[in-house]
């Protein structure tokens, strides 16, 4: 039987050590910070926006910042782990990593991490094992010079303060650990609870560290997926997006423009652009706003720039 229950997730455990370890890693925290407080939003692109031709094999994992780049003219990107799954402890991979970034004069700004086991999970030991599960990523991070990993508080049980608890838990342990590296444990809304902006913007308030934050999509506010009668797989119900977005905003240390298609004009014509950035602009954030296109009408490619050029027309 799990023994979370019995524990104070803030006033024991990781999170009460995270005072004491963190400030060997605040002097590198410090200028992670300063590289994304510049006065205007920079724009980054999502390595999922490319997963059909990597998983094609059209693209090599090391030829993404070369053709973030060259073929965008984007200067930041963000991995997705499975991309190189087996390759977060492989020294030499990663230093490639580091010569075909810089070659390319880009910048690696955070490794977005699936598949590493539940960090809401109420189970103490599958829990335990998904914080562990994540360190490897954590020390990739660092050695690509990264600002942040981003984290799922995914877990097996809908009730909320018991997924609340586990989440300040688990994510609290992880971020004590990043702490050290001067690194960010960052969590995207990514479906069920971690979909619920108040959900989550409460986990955040209660973890209450520096280096953990949100990392806000626009379009990932599914709370409850499930069949449509037809077969198909849809969302059956949705959190308020624009709500959900406001609410994480101040906890953001990155931001994901998710973009599915656009209409004749260059709008995305399900998500209202100006209005998330508008949002985005107000809560005086000032890093990367990561491109994540993932519709099918549009190449990849295109549809990357159709994003790209909505968002720099809004951010002016």
């Amino acid at each position: 039987m799990s023994t979370w229950k019995r524990r104070s997730f803030i006033k024991t455990g990781a999170l009460s050590t995270a005072a004491i370890t963190m400030f060997s890693g605040l002097s590198r925290y410090a200028d992670l910070l300063e590289e994304t407080s510049g006065q205007k939003i920079q724009i980054s692109l999502a390595q999922w926006s490319l997963h059909r031709a990597l998983r094609a094999n059209q693209l090599d994992h090391l030829d993404f910042p070369r053709k973030a780049a060259a073929d965008f003219g984007i200067y930041g990107v963000e991995y997705v782990n499975q991309f190189f799954k087996d390759k977060a402890t492989d020294s030499k991979y990663l230093a490639e990593m580091n010569k075909r970034a810089g070659d390319a004069g880009v910048k690696q700004l955070l490794i977005m991490i699936d598949e590493e086991g539940g960090l809401a999970e109420l189970d103490d030991q599958q829990r335990k094992t998904a914080v562990t599960n994540h360190y490897k990523w954590a020390d990739a991070a660092k050695t690509l010079g990264c600002h942040s990993i981003r984290v799922n508080a995914y877990g097996a049980s809908e009730d909320r303060s018991a997924r609340h608890a586990a989440a300040v838990d688990g994510l609290g342990t992880l971020a004590s650990y990043g702490a050290q590296l001067g690194l960010n444990v960052i969590v995207e809304n990514h479906g069920g609870l971690s979909s619920d902006g108040s959900w989550l913007s409460g986990v955040m308030k209660e973890i209450n560290m520096p280096n953990c934050g949100t990392l806000p999509d626009f379009g990932n506010f599914c709370l409850q997926n499930g069949d449509n009668g037809m077969g198909q797989n849809v969302c059956l119900r949705e959190y308020d997006r624009y709500q959900g977005v406001q609410e994480l905003m101040p906890y953001a240390k990155a931001v994901s423009a998710k973009s599915y298609d656009f209409d004749a004009q260059g709008n995305e014509t399900t998500i209202d652009f100006a209005r998330m950035i508008d949002i985005v602009k107000r809560s005086g954030y000032k890093g990367y706003m990561g491109i994540e296109y993932e519709g099918s009408r549009l190449s990849e490619d295109d549809g990357i720039r159709a994003t790209k050029k909505l968002v720099e027309r809004l951010l002016g």
